[in-house]
């Protein structure tokens, strides 16, 4: 493709930036926001609220939203922008954009085969995907499929435990090991309960209502996994297989860590050889630790939302984190939706962001096809609003180039 071809492409994904040759069902997704009231349609009402929910009153999941509201971009007019780009270099290799898909556990139970879903259209975006601690297919099998996957782990609660958790994630040929640090206890997610989601899962007849009601899930996704692979299992919380989701220990397997600390954090350190990104983190003197302790990164999160309900947005909080860690890439996670989102998180301080809900979303509604979908929007949007400020790269995104209601 020459370069005048690659001007009128771009010129014609921004007249019509809701085209696409995926599935029809795609035709009326025209941003990452359209892909939930979708899903919502999709999905048994247990599922869809436990994606979408978060802890208590979610205020801090609204949080996470409304920060982006808080800063104004100041653009500049007659730049040179015909040779824009949006690739970032994160620990040693260059991505096509600068964000990621976010862990996201039971992502086999939205859509089929989820999580191999999202690392393959990852792959073929050249972006990246973490594979989550909770998820439901072997991360050997996810490896396989998309080897510049990254995976994220909740740490057990016993050293032997996390000693062989850590050797399997090596073995299985990952490169980037993303420890989740701010699960001390669960949060209080009574919107699971309220929706008829619970942990274990357990049928009942509400359950199988919903999944009466909405078909193309229940015969697409679920039964499909049961025909195919049985009752889905914690594949990659330990070394060995973890429960069923229908098993009672299922509680005991995901509690006992509230002893965790800084130590532990070492000794993970020790072991991992290669880059080792901290999750989790909303204060500068933990952000100090973390880089102290041998981290390679950080994610600036507050889980989206799910644990502590009140906790400072990753949006307010990233600015300090960066001033007192200038060494370090930053991550930010929580309430990315558009290009806009992504730009101010990038003059704030941060490498990169990651981006969950939408894109569970959209493999629930589309599989491979809807995820492509929506990092293409996505891509679309940061290459428009780039443009729109008079920036050639993501480098370019500094703070000067805000302006601030705080």
């Amino acid at each position: 493709m020459t370069a005048q071809d690659s001007t009128f492409a771009k010129a014609g994904s921004y007249l019509n930036p809701g085209a696409h040759q995926g599935p029809r069902r795609l035709a009326g997704i025209l941003s990452l926001d359209d892909f939930e009231p979708a899903a919502r349609a999709f999905l048994p009402r247990p599922l869809f609220g436990y994606v979408a929910g978060a802890a208590e009153r979610n205020a801090s999941l609204a949080a996470n939203r409304d920060a982006f509201a808080d800063y104004a971009f100041r653009p500049r007019v007659l730049v040179d922008v015909s040779k824009r780009t949006q690739a970032v270099e994160l620990f040693g290799e260059t991505w096509d954009a600068p964000f990621a898909i976010a862990p996201m556990g039971l992502c086999a139970l939205t859509a089929y085969r989820g999580d191999l879903v999202l690392a393959r259209a990852a792959q073929a975006a050249n972006i990246p995907m973490v594979l989550a601690g909770s998820s439901l297919i072997r991360m050997e099998d996810v490896a396989q499929a998309a080897p510049r996957s990254w995976f994220q782990a909740y740490v057990p609660g016993d050293l032997k435990r996390i000693d062989a958790l850590i050797g399997r994630v090596a073995d299985a040929g990952y490169r980037v090991l993303v420890v989740t640090v701010d699960l001390a206890v669960a949060g209080n997610r009574e919107n699971n309960v309220r929706n008829g989601f619970s942990t274990p899962l357990r049928p009942s007849l509400r359950l199988a209502w919903d999944g009466i009601t909405r078909p193309r899930w229940l015969l697409g996704t679920f039964a499909r996994t049961l025909l195919a692979h049985g009752i889905p299992h914690f594949e990659n919380s330990f070394f060995e297989r973890g429960a069923p989701i229908i098993s009672p220990s299922v509680l005991r397997d995901f509690s006992a860590r509230d002893h965790l600390n800084w130590t532990h954090l070492e000794r993970i350190r020790a072991q991992w050889k290669g880059p080792l990104v901290v999750k989790g983190i909303l204060d500068p003197a933990d952000a100090i630790l973390a880089r102290d302790c041998g981290a390679d990164g950080l994610v600036v999160s507050n889980h989206g939302g799910r644990q502590l309900d009140g906790a400072i947005a990753p949006l307010h909080a990233l600015p300090a984190i960066a001033a007192a860690v200038p060494e370090l890439p930053l991550l930010l996670d929580g309430g990315v939706r558009r290009g806009t989102d992504v730009l101010k998180a990038l003059a704030l301080g941060a490498k990169a962001v990651l981006v969950g809900r939408p894109f569970s979303y959209a493999a629930s509604i589309a599989g491979e096809a809807g995820v492509a979908h929506g990092i293409e929007l996505l891509k679309d949007e940061i290459d428009r609003n780039l443009a729109m400020l008079g920036v050639n790269t993501c480098a370019e995104m500094t703070r000067d180039r805000l302006l601030s209601g705080q």
